[in-house]
Order: structure tokens, then sequence, then C-alpha cells
């Protein structure tokens, strides 16, 4: 039996290589011990059935159309996420610290926001400069002093997470505004337990089964003073935005509305859904476009997306709107380097996660290192999203950074560049075989009565080999992400695993 398992490893790892944090392999080329039942498990079953998982996935990906959306591409813009079918695992003890460090920042830019809409204390006592906040594209005056429901601004997010090349795990970016993928989450879930049912049953794996259960809960949470039973709605840009499939997704688990701005109407000063037996009150509106499409009474006069008047009715408190308006300045990449500091002034406490080094170009000596290093670096908009706006040094033209230059140049606010970092890597099952891609993870992050982190999160794929970006608009892939319990089911046998087959998908 040793020689057709060695036949196996040597066709699914024969071209694998070790370079920056493997997230399998040690440094001396053995499985870490949580990976090692996978390991074992994905030899024993070999590249052709892998192979054949995999293209079931992707049937079933395609039959549930569970798309994105890619602009600018001119071959069609409606996309099949890729999916890859090996997962990633998060020990215990590693997401015990994850999930710590996630509460703890979600917490303390809460309070910052709403500092910045109220007090100004942070402002008062220099902590972080007044025109860097005012300065950012999510910061809305309309706000200050608007209160909202339960002080709450940030009832979902998504927070970016890289390893180092020592393992650490770091923030990248954080998403306060309406950040996408958790439907893939779930979605990557089903087919995950469909595809590996023995095994993703003895890896004691958490669920993340509920977090429709729990959104649904933190929304009624912040309807206003007096309705008992609070109507919610999902309100989407429409069929054409990049994360329409999820926004229909969230509304269906939840058995909510999905709406559209023209669906809404303000009457009376409360927000309600036309439908055929007359007008319905909406009470809490989970809103999937940004602060400046709105409501065109108060903010972009052309947008035909909102509603007119939401935002009277939002100042009045008759309508609960997730996430809170202003949020974004939260996610503003100009603010991104104070987080630690706002932890500590918020929360009295270190940030349990620490941030990648971040150069300003506002600061005279930091622009001068980084336009002497542009190749080097990763150049970042400050409002940018998706990947877009980015500039990645060691993969640009000199045209590209020649471009930047004089951006920076005219803009200093608007840029921040970080140190190029070797993101983890992760096996892939590519061309038949598996081989190392870069990954990050995109935990989810819930508001309401209390901070749920979901156990597991997005774990995003840079597929084309050697590249670093991940995100799914510029054409990365995803993976299902499996935090385990303490340990693996103590009935765990890869061989029985094996000899099971492991369920026929």
């Amino acid at each position: 039996m040793q020689a057709p398992h060695a036949d196996e490893k040597a066709v699914l790892f024969g071209r694998y290589k070790i370079s920056a944090y493997d997230e399998m392999f040690g440094s001396e080329g053995a499985p870490r011990a949580h990976y090692a039942p996978l390991f074992d498990r994905l030899v024993d079953m070999g590249a052709a059935e892998i192979e054949r998982r995999h293209k079931v996935a992707d049937l079933t990906m395609r039959h549930q159309g569970i798309t994105f959306t890619v602009y600018g591409r001119d071959q069609g813009v409606e996309r099949i996420i890729p999916f890859d079918p090996i997962p990633r695992l998060v020990s215990s003890s590693e997401w015990d610290r994850i999930q710590r460090g996630l509460t703890q920042r979600v917490r303390a830019l809460n309070l910052f926001i709403r500092d910045v809409y109220h007090n100004r204390s942070i402002f008062k006592d220099r902590v972080i400069p007044a025109e860097l906040v005012f300065g950012a594209s999510g910061y809305r005056r309309d706000c200050v002093g608007l209160r909202v429901p339960k002080d709450i601004y940030i009832h979902v997010s998504g927070i970016d997470l890289i390893r180092d090349d020592r393992g650490d795990y770091l923030v990248l970016e954080d998403n306060c505004r309406t950040p996408s993928g958790v439907s893939y989450v779930l979605k990557n879930r089903q087919v995950m337990k469909q595809l590996f049912p023995l095994l993703f049953e003895e890896y004691n794996v958490r669920p993340v089964d509920d977090y429709t259960d729990k959104l649904l809960s933190v929304l009624r949470h912040i309807a206003p003073d007096g309705c008992d039973e609070p109507s919610v709605a999902v309100l989407t840009p429409g069929m054409y935005n990049s994360a329409y499939y999820e926004h229909s997704f969230l509304a269906r688990q939840m058995g909510v509305d999905l709406v559209e701005g023209r669906d809404l109407v303000l009457d009376r000063g409360q927000i309600f859904r036309r439908t055929t037996r007359g007008l319905q009150r909406v009470d809490v509106i989970y809103r999937r476009l940004d602060d400046e499409f709105l409501d065109p009474l108060a903010f972009r006069p052309d947008s035909v997306l909102g509603v007119a008047g939401l935002m009277g009715a939002y100042r009045a408190g008759n309508i609960g709107l997730a996430n809170g308006l202003g949020t974004g300045m939260a996610d503003d990449k100009g603010i991104y380097p104070f987080v630690p500091d706002i932890i500590r002034y918020y929360l009295n406490e270190e940030a349990i996660l620490g941030n990648v080094e971040t150069f300003r170009p506002t600061i005279a000596s930091h622009k001068q290192h980084i336009l002497a290093n542009l190749e080097k670096l990763v150049v970042k908009a400050v409002d940018g999203s998706g990947g877009y706006g980015m500039l990645i040094g060691p993969a640009s033209t000199r045209e590209q950074r020649e471009d930047f230059a004089r951006k920076i140049e005219d803009n200093p606010r608007g840029f921040i560049a970080q140190p190029t970092i070797q993101l983890s890597r992760h096996p892939t099952f590519v061309d038949g075989r598996l081989d190392g891609r870069h990954v990050d993870l995109r935990p989810f992050v819930l508001y309401g009565e209390e901070i749920f982190v979901l156990p597991g999160g997005l774990t995003r794929v840079a597929l084309p080999e050697g590249s670093l970006v991940v995100n799914s608009s510029q054409g990365g892939g995803t993976k299902d992400t499996w935090v385990l319990h303490d340990a693996p089911s103590s009935s765990f046998s890869p061989s029985r695993a094996a000899s099971a087959h492991d369920g026929r998908a």
C-alpha cells in the first residue's frame, strides 16, 4: 500500500514549492499538525478523484447561478466565481486570537465614528489629525449630531487579514461600508459538505449556517422604537451591480424583501414599499449601496438608485439603516495607520491584531521614501476597493510607476503605500496538481446586541502563479475556511475516511 500512496503524493505535490508562509506545511516540509489528516486524505484520494469533485463543485456553482460581475471586461461581465476544493484550516487557538482581535477592532472603530460625529474628543486630545478625518471621502457632515439606534454604526464589517512571513495575522483593510463575500462563504460550505461529507464531519468544523439568522437579529435590533415586528428589506442598486447575487441571496435566506430605490417611497416622514396591495411600511433597510447614492435630495442629485427623502426619515428616527451613514470614514486607508491608536484611546488596550507598516505621502519623509521605492511598494488609493486604483510595485511597468508618482505629487492625501508582503500560500488545485497560491482571509463581523464573528470567512485565492492580487474583481478565486474546534474528532481515521471514499459527490 505504501507505493501507491507515494506515487499519488508525487503526482499531487510533485511541483509544490514552499515559499512565503505556507498554510499547510512547516519549514521542514511536513504538514502542520492540524493539516496532517487533510494531507493524508488528499493523497489517498488522488488527483483524478479531486479533479472529479472539482468539476462537480463547478457544475453546482453554475447550476445555482453563483455569479460575480467583473467590470470593464470586453468578453462579458458576469461569471462564475472560481472555487478551489482544498479547504483552508484554522486551528482553535489561531481563531481565538483572530476573534478577540476583530471584536476589539470593530468595537473601537464604532466608538471612533460615534465620537467624530458627536463629542470629537479624539481631536481635542490630538490622537488623530482632524483634517485627516474631514478629508476622508466617507466622512458625512450631514451625520454630525445625528443619533443612530443603539449608538451602533458598523453593523456588518468584513476585515481583510493576511499572514506575514512569520505566520502572524495582520489587518490589511477595514471594510466598514458594504462588504461583500459572505454569500460565497455560505455557498462554499454547502458545496464542501457535499464533496467531503465524512472528512468534514470528522474534522469537527465550526458551523457558519446561522449567519443570516444572526444578521436578521442585528437588523431587527436597530428598528425604530416601538416596532415590535419590524419590517426589514435589503436595498440593492440592481441586477447590474457586481454583488447582486449576494444581495438576492441574503434577502432570500432572511425571508425579507429585496428592493430597489424605485420600489420605495417617502410618505409622511416614513419609508414605504410599493406593492400590489398598496404601501407597506419598511422599518429597517440593509442597504447595499454607498452613501452618496442613497438619497438624491441629500447627496448626489443625479442618483436614481436611492430614495428621495430617506435621509430625513433616518434623521427623524423613522428608519434603521445598516450600515449607518458615514461609516466609510473608518475604512478610509488614510485612517488605517491610526487604528492601533484608536484602540488604545477608546479601550485602553493594545491592538491584538497588528497593522501592516504604512507610509503616508502627507508626511514629507514618507513621500520621499515612497517615490524613491515605488518598485518595491504597494500603493493604494485611500478610497479604493476591489483591487482598483492600486500599484503593485514589483509587478509594475516604468510608465505605471511614473503615473502613480504624478498622482501622489498632485494628491498626497489620496494615497498610502505599504511594503510588498508575500501573502501566505495554500495548496490549490491547478491543472491536475496541487500548487501553492497566495491567499488572504475576510472574516465577517456582526454588531447588534453583542459582537459576533462568523467562524471562518472568505479565503480569497490569487489564482495566477505568483500573483498577490486576490480580489474576485481582479480574477481571484475562493475556497472554504474551516475553523476547527480543539482537535479533530476522536474517531477520526484517514484510512477509514479513505475506505469510505468520503462519500460520493
